[in-house]
């Protein structure tokens, strides 16, 4: 067998053994792994899972646990908020854009209930809970919230607000190390194995194996060093997460994220992506990328965020991942936290879903003008942006960005700021275009025979924007729909 380190395809007559076969073979075992594997097994095929790691989850299981539902969930209708949707498609379009795959989103949109009902069916819990402070994501296990900036401007005057992020329950989770995402796969997970889904692990995924039509029939792994052939009768689906942790990947489509520290998982090398690309797979939205802003929420909607210019830029009641993309992409990662004392301690005495962010403030003053000095900015830079707001504040209003009335009051009194340039970190949003099918699209836009994606190696619903919740949401949807058309392929 010829050498594997090359990505280009691999001709099936050169294959002299094939060591696995299956009629499905999916590489990656996530959560768009395990909704296809499901999925193709209910449909029928003989499942094969291929993880490069020694267990199950990838970045998934490590989440927050977000899965980004509606248009009239159970949940959601259990705790009062209506949503449609055409609503749901409504909001999608504002905030994922611009570019976004229309089709896409409304075929998400109307689909969203009964995936919400598939999850549940399937083990997935969630508790008629809500929370409605500021923050990443709920600090205990309550089922529902705001996770994209539905609620806040300039959403809130496109589309009625709706909560859709729905995060699967679990007991004494420990945010950042493991939260709702793990209670997200482990009962499907349990689920795939009931089924008789087989699992390989520790096999890398190298390269493609087609037949002299150039139909995707297998693959060549590595274990170890050593090259398996597995052989996939009617597909491949590819559910090998983003391209965050390769370097020249990032230098070469996502060059915002270059320094900034991955949100994501290290065998996020882009490896999907790459073997269907050398097959002449299209890419789409490749410099779409989600942005975490590493400061606490219920401290940033009861101050100012300025940029290095001193103004404001952002309504700081909004998504917290709006908030950083914004950052990132549109003041040069520069931003300080203002704060009166009063609004200061008021964040601290209320309880957080993000206790690691918080830190003690970089400059303290009794005045705006000392603050603006300490600070290094120029002379009424600082000055001019809070007279502005505290003019309006003292009416409970911000007609400048929209902060909602509740978050909106006059800084007064001692002040301090929070450094916070730099504080960001994201995870790439781009990768191979599919139908709605799951059916990766060549260049030329037809569908590649016998190959499937789904995940954060595709490009989902977000071609810039996004919410929490996007990729578990359509990884996961999408992840059914590509194991059902490769075990029918």
């Amino acid at each position: 067998m010829s050498d594997a380190s090359t990505l280009r395809p691999l001709r099936a007559s050169s294959v002299t053994e094939w060591d696995q076969q299956a009629d499905v073979v999916v590489a990656g075992y996530g959560i768009a792994g395990v909704c296809a594997a499901i999925e193709a097994a209910r449909a029928g095929a003989d499942v094969l899972i291929l993880e490069r790691t020694g267990g199950w989850g990838g970045a998934a299981a490590m989440a927050g646990g977000f899965i980004y539902l509606g248009g009239g969930t159970p949940l959601q209708q259990a705790l009062g908020f209506e949503d449609t949707p055409e609503n749901m498609e409504t909001f999608l379009l504002a905030a994922l854009g611009p570019g976004v795959d229309k089709a896409k989103i409304a075929d998400y949109a109307r689909g969203s209930v009964e995936h919400y009902n598939w999850l549940v069916a399937n083990g997935v819990p969630f508790r008629e809970a809500f929370w409605g402070e500021p923050g990443w994501e709920p600090p205990h296990d309550e089922g529902l919230m705001y996770s994209g900036g539905e609620n806040a401007a300039p959403f809130n005057a496109i589309a009625k607000p709706a909560p859709r992020g729905h995060v699967p329950q679990m007991a004494d989770k420990k945010i950042g190390r493991k939260s709702g995402g793990y209670m997200l796969m482990k009962p499907l997970a349990e689920t795939a194995e009931s089924l008789g889904v087989r699992v390989e692990y520790d096999l890398r995924l190298g390269r493609l194996i087609v037949d002299d039509d150039d139909r995707v029939v297998g693959v060549i792994a590595k274990r170890y060093g050593k090259e398996v052939a597995i052989r996939a009768d009617r597909g491949l689906v590819l559910a090998t997460g983003s391209f965050a942790y390769h370097q020249q990947m990032i230098e070469g489509y996502a060059p915002r994220l270059i320094g900034r520290p991955a949100a994501a998982i290290e065998e996020h090398d882009g490896i999907g992506i790459r073997v269907a690309q050398a097959l002449g797979a299209e890419l789409a939205h490749m410099d779409a990328t989600e942005v975490a802003f590493f400061g606490d929420p219920q401290l940033v909607a009861r101050g100012i965020l300025v940029n290095g210019r001193g103004q404001r830029f952002i309504a700081e009641d909004t998504y917290p991942g709006r908030i950083g993309q914004a950052t990132l992409i549109q003041q040069e990662n520069q931003a300080f936290l203002v704060i009166d004392e009063a609004s200061y301690e008021a964040g601290l005495a209320t309880e957080t879903s993000t206790p690691f962010f918080r830190q003690p403030p970089t400059w303290a003053a009794e005045t705006v003008a000392e603050l603006e000095a300490d600070m290094g900015l120029p002379t009424l830079a600082l000055q001019a942006t809070v007279d502005c707001y505290n003019l309006h504040a003292a009416d409970g209003k911000d007609p400048l960005l929209g902060k909602k009335p509740e978050w909106v009051r006059p800084l007064q009194g001692s002040l301090a700021a929070f450094d916070m340039r730099g504080f960001t970190a994201g995870f790439t949003l781009g990768g191979l275009r599919t139908d709605l099918d799951s059916r990766v699209l060549h260049v030329s836009g037809e569908p590649i025979p016998g190959l499937f994606a789904a995940g954060r190696c595709t490009s989902g619903l977000c071609a810039g924007g996004y919410v929490s919740g996007a990729s578990l949401g359509d990884g996961s949807f999408y992840g059914r729909r590509a194991g059902v058309a490769a075990a029918k392929n």
